[in-house]
């Protein structure tokens, strides 16, 4: 029966591994965002605790959607890979459609000078971002896959 209950053991674990790499994530890139040098210390406390809350209903729903399209019901048993693979393709491409609409769009926030930025002809990502939803995700999956009992 604890087989059974597996995918409730596996999804703690990686909602709880992904909201602390998050939050240290946006942490520390702070300084790749005007916000550093233009924003208070308060505005800035509230810019990496609003943005963790959003990476981790991101990767809730980035991981419901991999395993609705990918998954089996004895995940993570079954189809780990498959569905860890689609939920961090799922993350990379939200974020740079976020990144795009909230930095070139909006002008919700901005890059500083010191974010490595990705270009693809007139669009511009921050590679940051786009790094944390291939490293947080891999670490939180890879914590699943090895901490997580398979009966």
């Amino acid at each position: 029966m604890a087989a059974d209950n597996n995918w409730i053991e596996a999804t703690r674990r990686y909602l709880l591994v992904s909201l602390l790499g998050h939050s240290t994530w946006e942490v520390l890139q702070l300084p790749l965002y005007t916000i550093w040098t233009t924003g208070t210390v308060r505005e800035q406390i509230f810019a990496v605790a609003h943005c963790t809350a959003g990476d981790v209903l991101i990767a809730a729903g980035c991981l419901l959607v991999a395993w609705l399209v990918s998954g089996r019901p004895s995940w993570p048993r079954v189809a780990f890979v498959r569905v860890a693979a689609t939920a961090i393709v799922l993350g990379v491409i939200y974020t740079a459609f976020s990144e795009w609409l909230n930095v070139a769009v909006r002008g919700a926030w901005a890059y500083s000078s010191l974010m490595p930025v990705l270009h693809f002809g007139n669009l511009s990502i921050g590679l940051s971002p786009v790094m944390q939803w291939i490293v947080i995700p891999a670490i939180s999956f890879l914590v699943v896959r090895y901490n997580t009992p398979f009966s």
